[in-house]
């Protein structure tokens, strides 16, 4: 049977996709980046679409640490920014984070009605799409979108993720997939750093995170981060196929 991917963005997207696809969810800067290293590093994770969603869920947890940003902006009561750089400096594990953004856990929430839902970063771009091949023959890479913009960040992720995967033999679903995953084909890691994403941290001195994404590039080999009721689960990966342990190699 033949197999396919496309490339997608924005929230609204995700309903395309809602049945027969597996729906990978990336927002680089920065919610699924700190979600994934949230998780990586043993802590619950709880994503939620808005600041009245973050309260309620947060009233129904012990000891929770309030994670993100609106606009931007840290909202009064959070502990911590949607930052995976100050998230890893933390030592309360037993604290589960409940994550809010302004686009990336929407899209979440939205693709929550979907079969399938992954969650993917520059992190762990390699295991996703080996798990992915093993697994599902339709996939949607979606990225969040920020201010209307398909950010380059997030259109290099996921090209990344249809170019591994079409190692595994899938082809693009449509000529904008196409496109964009022959655009970011053989990129450098910091090729999205000339961007408007990246120009907003270091606008706003927040340089932590930039240099922290980019010195975590496919460095999580063996697990996958999926959405499941809710919250953020990783599941160890156990595909090693000889394509997958070539992918492993990044040049």
């Amino acid at each position: 049977m033949p197999k396919s991917v496309v490339i997608d963005c924005f929230a609204e997207s995700a309903a395309r996709y809602r049945e027969g696809y597996a729906v990978v969810v990336i927002d680089v800067v920065r919610a699924t980046t700190t979600a994934i290293t949230a998780v990586a590093l043993g802590r619950r994770c709880l994503p939620v679409a808005s600041l009245d969603a973050a309260h309620s869920l947060a009233g129904r947890l012990a000891d929770p640490l309030l994670v993100g940003e609106v606009n931007g902006i840290m909202p009064n009561g959070f502990h911590i920014n949607n930052s995976p750089a100050a998230l890893v400096k933390r030592t309360d594990l037993h604290r589960p984070a409940v994550l809010l953004s302004s686009s990336g856990t929407k899209l979440l929430q939205t693709a929550a009605s979907c079969e399938a839902v992954f969650l993917a970063c520059l992190r762990n771009f390699t295991s996703l799409a080996s798990h992915l091949a093993g697994s599902f023959t339709d996939v949607a890479v979606i990225g969040a979108g920020t201010r209307g913009e398909f950010r380059e960040e997030d259109q290099m992720c996921c090209a990344w993720i249809a170019d591994r995967l079409s190692d595994f033999g899938y082809h693009a679903g449509n000529e904008a997939t196409a496109a964009i995953a022959g655009r970011w084909r053989g990129c450098r890691p910091d090729a999205w750093t000339q961007g408007n994403s990246a120009a907003y941290l270091r606008r706003s001195s927040q340089l932590d995170d930039l240099e922290f994404i980019l010195s975590h590039i496919d460095d999580l080999h063996r697990a996958v981060f999926t959405l499941r009721e809710g919250e953020v689960m990783c599941e160890p990966l156990v595909k090693t196929d000889p394509a997958y342990e070539r992918a492993l190699v990044y040049d």
